[in-house]
């Protein structure tokens, strides 16, 4: 029974797509901004409550004094933000249970979940790769993490002007991804969400795999 499970287990993590013959389906531009907007938005919201005054530029003298901002409106709040913004993307991991954007997301996937489950009850699992390197970061997510940096580089000016001026008209993946990354093209992905009956049905079969 539990070889069975693991050969259709395995056949269906590595046939998961037809762009590469590993089954590797790297992230859309749309994935990889809607991951870029939703951590730099993250990483600004965990700065914001901050009351900080901070001083601006250096004087010779007292006689001039330095100008003073608060802390969550300055620049070097946004520098700050956006300095690791896509480092955090290696914390992502591909679900590849879920077909939408939603496969890219934190936590470890269904599917490894079970093979750990697997290998723990003395099952031998064999991937191609050392067991060791089973949670490392993937192709998918070093790729996007890549794209990221691309994103970031491309699209400085625009972030910043939505830092000063929009941030509280449009969110970021609104202001960012849908009107100028993608610019009219399908930004469907943009607000997929993992809907509850999806959330049930991983629950139910991770329920069902455990008590194989």
């Amino acid at each position: 029974m539990q070889i069975m499970f693991l050969v259709l287990l395995f056949v269906s993590f590595v046939w998961c797509g037809p762009e590469e013959n590993e089954g590797v389906k790297y992230a859309s531009k749309c994935e990889a901004c809607k991951i870029l907007a939703t951590e730099l938005e993250a990483r600004l919201a965990e700065t914001g409550k901050s009351r900080d005054v901070i001083e601006l530029g250096y004087s010779l003298d007292d006689v001039k004094p330095k100008k003073r901002t608060e802390y969550r409106k300055s620049e070097l709040r946004l520098l700050e933000s956006m300095e690791n913004v896509c480092e955090r993307i290696l914390e992502y991991n591909i679900h590849k249970e879920r077909k939408d954007s939603t496969r890219f997301a934190k936590g470890m996937s269904q599917t490894f979940q079970t093979l750990h489950g697997l290998v723990n009850k003395g099952v031998k699992v064999d991937l191609g790769i050392p067991y060791e390197l089973w949670d490392k970061p993937s192709a998918e997510i070093t790729q996007m993490k890549t794209q990221c940096e691309t994103m970031v580089e491309n699209y400085e000016g625009a972030i910043e002007n939505w830092y000063f001026h929009m941030q509280e008209k449009k969110p970021l993946i609104e202001y960012l991804c849908e009107d100028r990354v993608l610019k009219g093209k399908n930004h469907k992905c943009l607000y997929e969400q993992l809907s509850d009956s999806s959330s049930e049905t991983e629950s139910t079969t991770k329920q069902d795999k455990n008590e194989l």
